[in-house]
């Protein structure tokens, strides 16, 4: 009999104001709104009764508060590498104001100025992937939106660009884990919990 395939929850932490208007944020740490409490309040549902051999979490207040509102932060690694992409200038502006002045950035091909590039990020995803898979059995992630996207596309092992095909709400929840010795997404930006 086959023994059980290791399993990575992600979860996207709640809403934040600058989520709630579009906004980049990377290093601004924000905190949770109201609306966003609750909606990590009802993720939490999602994953009461399983376990994790390793919980990892973000630096940033919206991503530990969802990870507390979830009552994993009392067991978590805080790992610097799971921080949003950095955005540099394009920090608390929305795409739509980016591109009145670069009609065609996109951050999976262009990254931001003053901030990350793709493959630096990717470089970050990797390093995270390195721990999941040697924590040897299931693991919960507490982070944000573009690095998560990151974070699958690198699991898929696809490039850096490919991120852009992906997409996670706030309070998603998304399932990786493996078909055979195959990585795959089992679920991803699951919301139904809200």
């Amino acid at each position: 009999m086959q023994s059980k395939l290791q399993e990575v929850v992600l979860i996207r932490h709640g809403e934040t104001e600058w989520t709630k208007n579009g906004q980049h944020t990377s290093f601004t740490d924000l905190d949770l709104t109201e609306n966003g409490k609750v909606q990590a309040k009802k993720v939490k549902t999602r994953i009461e009764g399983r376990s994790f051999a390793k919980v990892f979490c973000s630096p940033l207040k919206r991503a530990k508060q969802t990870c507390e509102i979830c009552g994993l932060l009392d067991q978590a690694e805080i790992l610097p590498d799971l921080t949003e992409w950095n955005y540099g200038k394009y920090e608390g502006i929305t795409t739509v104001e980016v591109r009145k002045t670069h009609q065609d950035w996109l951050l999976w091909t262009h990254g931001a100025p003053g901030g990350e590039s793709p493959e630096q990020v990717a470089k970050r995803a990797n390093n995270v992937i390195e721990k999941i898979l040697s924590a040897g059995d299931d693991v919960a992630i507490f982070s944000s939106g573009h690095f998560m996207r990151m974070l699958i596309t690198r699991w898929l092992e696809l490039p850096p660009i490919e991120g852009r095909r992906f997409y996670l709400s706030t309070a998603s929840y998304s399932l990786l884990g493996f078909e055979r010795e195959i990585r795959v997404v089992k679920t991803l930006n699951d919301t139904s919990h809200c």
